[in-house]
C-alpha cells in the first residue's frame, strides 16, 4: 500500500525487451537505499517488484499486460519517473491509500500557470468518470493530488510548486500520457451498494 507521496524523481536507465515482458533499470538512490530482492516499488503509480538492486538502482520486471494497461510502455532511457516505497506500517498516511493497481490511462490536455500554482487538465476515460468528484482523491502518475475540477471526460488538478519541482507533472506536457487509479473506497462502496454487475473475473473471487 502506498500513499501516493513521491518520494524520489528517478530516471529509466535502461529497458530489456523480454518478448511477452520488458525488464527496466531505474535509478533511484533514496528509494533503494534499504532495497530487498523481492520488494515492491511505485514507479509513475504502478507497484513492481524488486529483482536486482545496487549502486543506486534497481530493475523490474514488467509484464506486456502492465505494459499495455499503463503509460509504463512508453518509457526510454532518460525518462524521468515518480518513485515512492510502501508505506511502513504505523507510518503517516500523508495522501490517501493508494495501490499502485492503475485504473486507467488519461492524457495531459492543458496546463494553466498562475502566480504560485499551476492548474493541469488531464482526459478521463468514461468508465472512471464516475469515481471522480469534485475534492475528492485520484492518484496521477502515483502523485496523491485532490480534484479541483470533475467533468465526465476530464478533470483537473491544483499543483503547488514542489509538486511542480519534485515529480513528473512539472515537466508533462499536452499530449503526454499519465496512469490513473481512482480512490478504492470509492470503487467498494459502488460495489457494496450493487451499483454495477461484477465482471467474471470479480466473481470468481
Amino acid at each position: 500500500m502506498f500513499t501516493g507521496i513521491v518520494e524520489e524523481l528517478g530516471e529509466i536507465t535502461a529497458v530489456e525487451n523480454l518478448g511477452d515482458a520488458s525488464r527496466f533499470t531505474v535509478r533511484g538512490p533514496v528509494v533503494t537505499e534499504d532495497a530487498k530482492h523481492g520488494d515492491s516499488i511505485a514507479v509513475n503509480g504502478v507497484c513492481l517488484t524488486v529483482v536486482e538492486f545496487g549502486d543506486g538502482a534497481f530493475t523490474a520486471d514488467v509484464m506486456a499486460e502492465t505494459l499495455d494497461r499503463s503509460s509504463l510502455g512508453a518509457l526510454a532511457p532518460g525518462s524521468r519517473v515518480n518513485l515512492e516505497r510502501p508505506m511502513a506500517l504505523g507510518g503517516r498516511l500523508g495522501g490517501h491509500l493508494v495501490q499502485g493497481h492503475v485504473d486507467g490511462t488519461g492524457t495531459v490536455l492543458e496546463r494553466r500557470p498562475a502566480e504560485h500554482w499551476e492548474i493541469v487538465k488531464v482526459s478521463l476515460p468514461a468508465e472512471l468518470a464516475r469515481y471522480v468528484v469534485e475534492k475528492g482523491s485520484i492518484t496521477v502518475d502515483g502523485i496523491s493530488l485532490t480534484v479541483v475540477e470533475a467533468a465526465t471526460d476530464w478533470f483537473t488538478v491544483s499543483l503547488i510548486p514542489t509538486t511542480l519541482a519534485l515529480t513528473t507533472l512539472g515537466i508533462k506536457q499536452p499530449g503526454d500520457p499519465v496512469n490513473l487509479e481512482v480512490d478504492v473506497i470509492a470503487k467498494y462502496v459502488e460495489r457494496m451498494l450493487g451499483g454495477r454487475d461484477a465482471t467474471p473475473e470479480e466473481a470468481a473471487g
